[in-house]
């Protein structure tokens, strides 16, 4: 009976304690001793070996190499000793990357091309292409492909994108067998899955466990797969694999503090990765959406104080000049809600959705300003590399003014003068000349500009006042200020 599966086993272990007992007391009759069914179905460890044999031969290893070895923080040093000596006690052959220098690499640069790197891979298509990561094949001179049969091919670079991670490869061979792609919407915390790759350059080595979480945010645009999966170096590339033979990761990242496996893993989820390769295939390169914002997230005491009840929505800390938020009207302490008909749960949603709009399309925009509900319309442009941070400009020092509602917070205010208005591009704000107290508590300090209070617009020293006139001096109190370009809240708590 060993072809019977795990799960039958414990029904056919009570049948058989039910006929023991019908044997040694045959007065008892069957329908007296009755065989109690498991309260819950009860699962064996599952069996990955059919697994292995559906999408090994779709996993690839994948070696890197470069024409000039020269000494490189972090890559250049002596290799592991007690790796090594693991290699040599079990007979292993060393993998390419970790060996020890030879003198002539010891000398300096070479024009031979020498192991640069070691990662993993997985076959997208019949006709070569591959997937894998782009920090894999990141400043190589050449990329060899080994299939699981052993046949080696030099491989070019479609196309690679940084921010996601994503890279795509071609090798000039036909008949491969390519991987199926997932859902990753069907995948749930605590399903098992399994890795195949070449950690430490191992080609073809299996590991296994569970997905940990979804959604984890780690990347402006990745919510990447989590779990206990063993990853280590060299099985970056390589495929996450449900247990119906899918593909719905890349392996990615580890969570480490000695450069090896401790239990977290990161993969990319496969649908992120299919909509990147895409656009690598087809051009070559990526294009994603921006709209010109700084963002942070809604903490819970500002959302509380706001009214939004739970920490939710993307905070614009600032804005970029003539950017297409501008144009459409974003203010710095608009709190972000739903950009194009989708929720924004947390602020690292809104890059996100915003990376997957095509350039050119307007989508409708909700935010939420002193208190209020703002529906606007926008016109996405696309991605540019990041402009360099400027300077705040150091205010002109001004006599500082406060009433004893003023003083009350622990402020020193003063007016803007023209050239801080213009400096800053504020229409108005009053400027903090000394915080203490309360104030200070709550992160305030010298220099900041207050533009709103209590969800009210401050342009001066008497709206400052009428602002704080109507409010109850005993309950917290958001202020919306600027600290050179950007924006932020802070919550005020009265002294007790």
């Amino acid at each position: 009976m060993t072809h019977l599966k795990h799960t039958q086993q414990p029904l056919l272990a009570l049948a058989a304690i039910g006929t023991a007992l019908l044997m040694l007391h045959p007065s008892l009759s069957a329908q007296t001793v009755v065989p109690v069914a498991p309260a819950a179905s009860v699962r064996g460890l599952p069996d990955f070996t059919d697994l292995v044999d559906l999408v090994g031969p779709s996993v690839v290893n994948i070696r890197t190499l470069e024409r000039a070895v020269a000494a490189r923080p972090g890559a250049g040093g002596a290799p592991d000793e007690q790796m090594l000596e693991f290699f040599k006690r079990f007979g292993i052959p060393v993998p390419p990357g970790m060996a020890p220098r030879t003198p002539r690499q010891e000398r300096g640069p070479s024009e031979e091309a020498q192991p640069r790197g070691v990662g993993s891979g997985f076959i997208l298509s019949a006709d070569g292409l591959i997937m894998t990561n782009a920090h894999v094949v990141e400043g190589a001179d050449e990329l060899l492909v080994t299939l699981p049969d052993n046949r080696e091919f030099k491989a070019k670079v479609v196309g690679a994108d940084k921010r996601t991670d994503v890279a795509v490869v071609k090798i000039e061979a036909t008949g491969l067998a390519p991987v199926k792609i997932g859902d990753v919407n069907r995948l749930r915390v605590g399903e098992w899955v399994m890795a195949i790759g070449s950690p430490f350059g191992l080609e073809n080595t299996v590991t296994a466990g569970i997905v940990s979480a979804k959604q984890r945010d780690t990347g402006d645009f990745l919510p990447f797969i989590q779990t206990d999966v063993a990853i280590n170096p060299g099985n970056s590339g390589g495929p996450l694999i449900n247990m119906r033979g899918e593909v719905i990761g890349i392996n990615s990242q580890i969570y480490s503090r000695s450069g090896g496996f401790q239990g977290i893993s990161f993969a990319i989820p496969i649908d992120e990765a299919v909509r990147v390769s895409d656009q690598l295939k087809s051009t070559g390169r990526v294009t994603r959406g921006r709209i010109g914002v700084q963002i942070d997230q809604v903490s819970k005491e500002v959302a509380e104080s706001l009214g939004l009840g739970v920490s939710k929505g993307a905070l614009v800390r600032g804005v970029e000049p003539d950017s297409p938020a501008a144009k459409a009207g974003v203010e710095p302490g608009d709190i972000i809600l739903k950009f194009d008909g989708k929720t924004i749960e947390k602020s690292v949603d809104l890059p996100r959705f915003v990376g997957n709009t095509k350039p050119g399309n307007k989508s409708a925009m909700t935010v939420l300003r002193r208190g209020a509900q703002k529906e606007l319309s926008i016109t996405v442009a696309e991605l540019e590399p990041e402009k360099a941070e400027v300077k705040a400009a150091v205010p002109e020092p001004t006599k500082p003014q406060a009433s004893n509602a003023v003083q009350s917070l622990g402020l020193g205010l003063a007016e803007l003068t023209a050239a801080e208005k213009k400096e800053l591009n504020l229409k108005g704000g009053v400027r903090i000349a000394s915080a203490e107290g309360p104030a200070a508590r709550a992160g305030l300090r010298e220099g900041d500009v207050i533009v709103a209070i209590a969800n009210t617009d401050t342009a001066n020293l008497k709206d400052m006042e009428a602002a704080l006139s109507k409010i109850d001096k005993s309950r917290p109190v958001n202020v919306l200020f600027r600290r050179g370009e950007w924006a932020q809240y802070a919550v005020i708590r009265p002294q007790r």
